[in-house]
């Protein structure tokens, strides 16, 4: 990576003047910053921003790294991005969005330069690269999600499990014995910290309840509508008087519609609950109960230990779970009388 002798050699001019081209703190000719900024583009220099203010002050900037895939479900995550900004400027800081789909490599780049005053992380992957980063860096960085490797790290998180487990829970009270499971696409499960975390909570508070489990997926992010449709029709032609829903809003929507189509009604029919939505399931065609997973409540807390971490004293490591909060919207009830679903 170039440096602030390489530019001003460059450029032909001082160290001290490409300084105050860069700072702002003297004027400079015209001509002479464009021969700066040109130096400054075709060599990639990133100015360290630490350096450039005074002892004792910050650059009230966080980084945000938030990797963009192909498979990045663009609504859920933007959803996050937007809270943690909104949570940052309450603090009047503003957010540095990195987007490499190498996430570690933006991440080393604003630590080294001092670019940021903290990091914070999202999309976090069962086994993600950026754990032993923000281990290495002196950066304070807070995780929004749950990695396997979570040893040292602040982590902020819905309580996946709670929420699953009382979804199961709402469920085997109001009579049902045999429940079906929709979750994420396929790759969620190799990919995503959550999605496994609710699928086996499901799993052992089914069992728990002694209640039959049928389990299905949305297969790939490219057929998830029509993967849910598939996998609604085989559960009810199993026999599953309930579902639980982990899946996207375009899911939601089919099961809905294959409800729909075989002429059941909710919650009079089939029984449906929702866990770890990050949209409104009350402006779904027909509403249904909730788990929700709110990002504003993640982001708030997430900034908050961020600033916390910029004190004298950082916050002790370890995972922040937020208790989940049902919503009911009256989607589920007992089952019909000679369709209870016992094994």
């Amino acid at each position: 990576m170039a440096n602030i002798t390489e530019v001003a050699a460059a450029a032909g001019v001082s160290i001290s003047t490409v300084s105050y081209a860069l700072s702002g703190k003297r004027p400079v000719a015209p001509d002479t910053r464009r021969r700066i900024e040109m130096a400054v583009r075709d060599l990639g220099y990133s100015p360290n921003a630490g350096a450039r203010m005074l002892a004792g002050r910050r650059t009230q900037i966080f980084a945000l790294t938030e990797p963009l895939r192909r498979d990045t479900h663009a609504p859920t995550h933007m959803s996050f991005v937007l809270a943690t900004a909104v949570a940052a400027r309450r603090h009047d800081y503003d957010i540095l969005l990195l987007t490499d789909e190498q996430a570690q490599a933006g991440m080393r780049r604003v630590a080294a330069n001092g670019l940021v005053d903290a990091i914070l992380v999202l999309d976090v992957a069962p086994d993600d690269p950026r754990v032993e980063l923000a281990r290495q860096i002196d950066t304070p960085t807070v995780f929004i999600g749950v990695p396997d490797d979570n040893e040292g790290l602040v982590c902020v998180d819905l309580d996946f499990e709670a929420a699953a487990a009382e979804a199961v829970s709402v469920l085997a009270d109001a009579g049902h014995h045999r429940i079906g499971f929709i979750g994420q696409a396929d790759a969620a499960y190799e990919t995503s910290n959550f999605p496994p975390r609710v699928r086996r909570s499901v799993r052992e508070e089914a069992e728990r309840c002694g209640m039959e489990l049928l389990l299905a997926t949305t297969g790939t992010t490219r057929t998830t509508r029509e993967a849910a449709r598939r996998a609604a029709a085989d559960l009810l032609d199993a026999g599953v008087t309930a579902f639980v829903l982990h899946c996207l809003d375009e899911a939601h929507a089919s099961v809905l519609a294959e409800v729909d189509e075989r002429g059941l009604s909710v919650p009079e029919d089939v029984s449906i609950i929702s866990v770890g939505a990050s949209f409104d399931t009350g402006s779904l065609a027909t509403p249904i109960d909730s788990l929700p997973l709110v990002p504003e409540a993640s982001c708030d807390l997430a900034v908050e230990l961020a600033l916390e971490a910029l004190g004298d004293q950082r916050p002790e490591p370890g995972l922040r779970l937020l208790a989940p909060t049902r919503v009911v919207h009256g989607s589920v009830s007992t089952p019909p009388a000679g369709r209870t679903g016992t094994v």
